[in-house]
């Protein structure tokens, strides 16, 4: 009995459920709410058939509009569509005019040209021997450019001859060399005539070694014998060949240097 009760109740609701939606249900109505006093009131204006747009309907100020109506109504220009610059602010534009111009590089101009130095090569000299060449050089200083030492050989004479200098007379050289034999020496002769007449001449040598030799065994004898050249001899020498730097000359270089001669030179030479 209880089973069939509640099938019973089951059926009927199913009924009154199936009743309730087929039954015809009224447009629910918005509720507005009172206006406030000053404010105007909300309008919904209907919607346009599909595929028509219609005129724009004026916006009364202070009332809303809905957002399908806005989109209809009103169409977007085309100029909104494109982004706007944002306006610089006054401190920036301030900052862009108040930048101060680049400056302008420096005009170069041409350095001024000046005629080189005439350069001039010389032969400063003589000198007895190579030391004082060197000293020479050396007083120069920066005025010489490429300085170098030269020797110039010397020239010997035909024959040289030891003897001793004329005597008074003919007695006087007879008694020296009768002085120079006792002394062991030999090969002399007494000179008879010219401006040797009464010298004692103690030999004649083709080179100058050998007279030097027989010169100093003489001197250290005692007798007063001398070297004398036939021909004409020229000792060797030592120059300083040079060029002028800067404002010197070959006269001011031949100051310098206590030179006896400036001779001109090949500046090729110098290379």
């Amino acid at each position: 009995m209880l089973t069939r009760l509640l099938i019973v109740l089951l059926a009927i609701l199913n009924v009154g459920v199936a009743l309730w939606w087929l039954a015809p249900r009224a447009e629910p109505v918005a509720v507005v709410p009172p206006a406030e006093p000053g404010v105007a009131s909300l309008e919904v204006l209907p919607s346009p058939a599909p595929g028509k747009v219609g005129p724009a309907a004026p916006v009364v100020a202070g009332t809303e509009v809905s957002a399908s109506a806005a989109l209809i109504a009103t169409p977007a220009p085309a100029a909104a569509a494109e982004a706007k610059p944002a306006a610089q602010p006054p401190a920036a534009t301030a900052a862009v005019e108040a930048k101060p111009e680049p400056a302008k590089p420096a005009e170069n101009k041409p350095a001024e040209i000046r005629p080189p130095a005439v350069v001039q090569c010389a032969s400063l000299g003589p000198y007895a021997t190579q030391a004082q060449a060197q000293a020479a050089m050396s007083a120069l200083g920066t005025d010489a450019a490429r300085p170098r030492l030269r020797e110039v050989p010397g020239k010997a004479a035909s024959s040289y001859r030891v003897l001793i200098a004329p005597a008074a007379s003919r007695e006087e050289a007879q008694a020296t060399a009768k002085r120079i034999v006792e002394a062991g020496f030999s090969d002399y002769f007494i000179v008879s005539q010219g401006e040797e007449a009464n010298a004692v001449a103690l030999g004649q040598y083709r080179n100058r070694e050998g007279a030097e030799r027989r010169l100093a065994s003489l001197t250290a004898a005692g007798f007063p014998a001398k070297l004398a050249a036939s021909g004409t001899e020229i000792a060797p020498s030592w120059w300083v060949d040079t060029a002028t730097a800067g404002a010197a000359t070959p006269a001011s270089l031949k100051q310098r240097a206590a030179a006896a001669q400036q001779q001109s030179l090949d500046c090729a030479r110098l290379r």
